[in-house]
């Protein structure tokens, strides 16, 4: 059995208790974001981002890549939260960041070397504007998001579908597709926010940390597209 099933939520938690979880689960995440760009400075410098790029040329190989992200990734998110040792809880992370590092080698690269300087800074300023606001929203009001989680399930259900079929027919799903996974992405950061103020364990800022990584990547992967599609015009 789940060792956080007995346990209060953090909104069940005295205030001192509340205030220490959402310090450790913030920091966590300035910890995972820190390490990702670390590892992409590593990767982008380095053969492997192009290695990783010309696999993605290939007709399938972003199907390849996509799969084993979201077979690992399921993983290193079980890892986390699943209610192991706090040790496995960190390497469930640590597998997270570097798988998040490996899918975005590629889109980095192109940014890097061969889109404007200002892409990169403009896509990460806007991602973390549009993650700060949306944070605030859930704090100021306190409203529980919860009932987006089936509207995110559908969405991103829909969402994979295109992919798949963008990639096997060979077609490109444009900058409406880009804007509606900021949309999808925006609504996974109020939901990820809200579930970890009213469903996490006071000891669960490690998976809760993840969570919110995921939801930080996604949104940033896509703001990044749009920046580029734009500076290209």
């Amino acid at each position: 059995m789940n060792q956080y099933a007995q346990q209060l939520s953090v909104s069940q938690s005295e205030p001192n208790e509340r205030a220490a979880f959402i310090r450790k689960t913030y920091a966590h995440l300035a910890g995972a974001v820190l390490a990702f760009i670390a590892l992409e400075t590593y990767m982008v410098n380095s053969p492997i981002a192009e290695m990783l790029l010309n696999v993605m040329a290939m007709r399938f190989g972003w199907l390849m890549i996509l799969g084993g992200f979201i077979i690992f990734g399921r993983l290193a998110s079980g890892l986390a939260s699943g209610g192991a040792s706090p040790t496995m809880q960190y390497v469930g992370l640590t597998l997270y960041v570097i798988l998040e590092a490996v899918i975005f080698a590629p889109i980095l690269l192109i940014a890097t070397v061969y889109s404007s300087p200002e892409v990169l800074p403009t896509a990460a300023i806007l991602t973390l504007g549009i993650f700060g606001g949306l944070t605030l929203i859930v704090f100021t009001t306190k409203k529980d998001f919860s009932f987006l989680g089936g509207i995110l399930k559908i969405g991103f259900m829909v969402a994979m579908g295109l992919i798949v079929c963008a990639v096997l027919f060979g077609f490109n799903l444009g900058l409406v597709f880009s804007f509606a996974m900021v949309f999808l992405a925006s609504g996974a950061i109020l939901y990820d926010t809200s579930k970890i103020l009213h469903n996490y364990g006071p000891q669960q800022y490690v998976a809760a940390s993840l969570q919110l990584f995921a939801s930080v990547a996604l949104l940033f992967w896509y703001v990044l597209q749009i920046v580029m599609s734009f500076s290209r015009r």
